[in-house]
This record gives C-alpha cells, structure tokens and sequence, in this order.
C-alpha cells in the first residue's frame, strides 16, 4: 500500500473534540490552544505511529472485537499479565493464552453479559458494544460523563496567571489534560512512580514526549511513608490535581482525596476512571478502545455500516484529556474547590448523543466515510513539534527541598 494513500475520512466525533477546545481556548486566552482542533488530538497518535484505520484489531492492536453467543465484546489484552487471568476468565486449565483463535472460539460460546462482568471482577478491561446505547441515544435517567465527588472551600485570593498543576496520572488522558493546561501557561509537576513507571514511556515513539514536555517531572517510592508525605505537602501548595487511578489504589495509599479537597481552599482535583463516577463501575479497569466501545461507537458504526469497528484510535482517552482540562480550568477560574470525576465510557456516550442530536446526517456520513476506509493510513493532521524536551526525573523530596529553600 502506498504510504501516501491517507484516508479522507474525518475521525467521527471530532466536532465534539472542536467544541470543548475551542471553549477551553477562550477561557484561557492561549494562542497555542487556539491553533489546535479536534482531529488533530484524536489522531495524532495513530498518524505519528504509522497506524492504519482499524477493523475488529484496534489500531494499538492491544483490542479485540470477538463475537460471543449474545453480541460483541471488546477484550483489551494490553498488558502482560491480560493473558494470564484469560484461564481463570472461562474457567478452564485447558487454554493456551497466547492463541488468539482459541480465546476467540471460548468466547463465541459465551454469554457477553455474563464475560464482561466476570472479566471486570476480575480487572479485565472488558466490555459489550454499545452497552451504554441508551446513554447515547440520550435516554433520560442516564449517569452524566461529570459527577462532582465533594466540593471545597472557594479560594480567598483571585485566580493567578495560571495555575499549578501536579500530574499524578500515567498513559493518554490525564498527561494530555495536564499537557494542555501547560499550554495555556499553567504550571505542571508531573509525579512518576518509581517502580511502575508509565507504560508510555519508550513504546510510543515521542508521543510520550510530546504529551509531557515542559513538565517537571519527579518520581516518588509509594511505598515510603515519607515520599507519600512529600506528595500531600505538594498538592497542598497546587491548584489543581489530575489523577486516573481506580479508588481503590488511592484508599491502599491512604490518599482520601475527597478529605484533601475539603481542606484545601480551591483546590481542583481531577480523577479520570474507564466507566463510572461512583460505585463499582468506577473501580473497572478500561483503556481508550474497550471504552469506545462501551459507549457505543461501535454500535453506531454497526448500525451506519453493516459491520463493527473501532472508531479513532482510544478516542476515549483523547476526549477525556480535552474534557478534562476544559473542567479543570472552569473550575479552577470560578475559584472553588471541587473533586470532579469523569468516566470514559459515558463520555464517549454523551458525546456520541450531542453528535447525534447536532447533526445526525453528518455523524452517519463521517461513520460511513470511516467503515468504508478501513485499512488505509490515518488521516493525516498536524505534525506538532516537541518545543520543550521533558525534564529529567528529580526525587520528590529534592525537589520540594530546593524549591522551599528558592522560595518557590
């Protein structure tokens, strides 16, 4: 294939992503913000990659669509250790977990309800198309993509230039947030565990650098009381916090974020899950592509076309990283203190819905224009530059040393 032969086809809902950073650029004033769009955030990652619009194999090609006994399932099998729990996922000692053929003929004979909610007990990224069909139709009664956790004290002073932001988060939704605020001026500390460093780094190409450039970045051992220390002392000298870890992890860390928001005037703090606000759906694991299709992408594609897909690459992780720093900054400028949680999976739904009730003949072309491009590079959009090379790790603890000494 000729590497020049890019798709016309138009990522479908990058309007949505056009209307959130158009938004996002007003409040803030930033020209760097202003000269983005949508697309180019949805796509950017896939085109840096070389990768080819995908069919029923992500364009990761971490995900999977399989059909089971009552529809489709997207089983994510990103990480290493994906595989090893697939025995335990259809109850057999009698699989080979390397042998995508077998995996594919267990779960044709399953029931998908039942396998994405023995896969989610278990942390499977997993889910059933368009199980959130209904939030994208817009039915009422539906959870929002937004919920607000705990509201703090409003800030005494006036807002800054901008703000101080500390990144707890790993992978594309929370550093692309983190990043996009740093566009707009704010200054960002990222925070990087030592011994689970972000799975991005290294396996991206520079995407990973293009994400956290002009960050500080510092690592930290979670398991050393007085790191974990160093790390509250931080986000109490912050404006805003973005983290995407499942509830679970922060109360093992004896973080009560909740609590922090309540004691911290105006401070903003961010949490990113795949699935839900509250509850159990949010402590499911979900990646940008399993998340697409649980808010039903899939399904439209489906029904647009005749046939399943993907949609965009992850396009769950880059709609959220927008959203996200549109929330953070909103917030932030209002000058009160919130815990707001967004869910993926329902904002792929809400945003699927807006698409929907906007310009209903215009989402079903760009669906079409994307089935029908399958296998083709890419759409093409702006190569953006590295302007500011991330900075090398420093230990939390130097760090807050230094800066205390400066008095910065």
């Amino acid at each position: 294939m000729d590497p020049c032969d890019r798709s016309h086809a138009r990522i479908p809902l990058a309007a949505c992503a056009d209307q959130a950073l158009a938004r996002l650029a007003t409040a803030t004033g930033s020209a760097a913000l202003a000269s983005l769009d949508g697309a180019t955030l949805l796509g950017e990652r896939a085109m840096r990659a070389g990768s080819l619009i995908p069919g029923r194999v992500s364009a990761g090609g971490g995900c999977r669509l399989l059909d089971s006994l009552s529809g489709t399932v997207a089983l994510n099998l990103a990480r290493a250790a994906d595989r090893e729990m697939l025995p335990a996922l259809f109850e057999t000692d009698e699989l080979d977990p390397s042998d995508d053929a077998a995996i594919a003929a267990r779960i044709a004979q399953a029931d998908a309800r039942a396998l994405v909610t023995r896969g989610r007990s278990m942390g499977l990224a997993i889910a059933a198309e368009g199980e959130k069909s209904a939030a994208a139709r817009g039915s009422a009664g539906q959870p929002p993509a937004c919920v607000e956790l705990a509201s703090g004290c409003r800030r005494a002073s006036a807002a800054g230039a901008a703000p101080r932001v500390v990144d707890l988060s790993a992978l594309w939704a929370g550093p692309l947030a983190a990043h996009l605020l740093w566009l707009a001026g704010a200054a960002v500390v990222r925070v990087e565990s030592r011994s689970r460093p972000d799975a991005m780094r290294g396996s991206a190409g520079d995407f990973h650098a293009l994400l956290n450039q002009g960050k500080i970045n510092l690592s930290i051992d979670l398991a050393d009381g007085a790191d974990r220390q160093a790390l509250l002392a931080l986000i109490a000298r912050s404006d805003v916090v973005i983290e995407a870890a499942r509830p679970r992890a922060l109360e093992q860390l004896g973080i009560d974020a909740s609590q922090i928001v309540r004691a911290t005037p105006g401070l903003v703090w961010i949490s990113i899950t795949a699935h839900g606000a509250q509850g159990e759906a949010a402590q499911w694991v979900g990646f940008g592509d399993d998340c697409g299709v649980s808010g039903g992408l899939s399904a439209a594609l489906r029904r647009a076309t005749g046939r399943t897909g993907f949609v965009g690459d992850a396009i769950a992780d880059p709609l959220a990283g927008i959203y996200a720093a549109l929330t953070a900054w909103e917030t932030w400028c209002a000058r009160r203190g919130a815990r707001v949680r967004i869910a993926m999976s329902t904002l792929v739904a809400r945003c699927l819905a807006a698409a929907r009730e906007e310009d209903p003949h215009g989402l079903d072309s760009d669906l079409r224009a994307w089935g029908s491009a399958v296998g083709k590079p890419f759409p093409s959009v702006a190569r953006r530059a590295i302007a500011v090379l991330p900075a090398p790790s420093e230990a939390i603890r130097s760090y807050l040393a230094r800066t205390a000494q400066s008095g910065r």
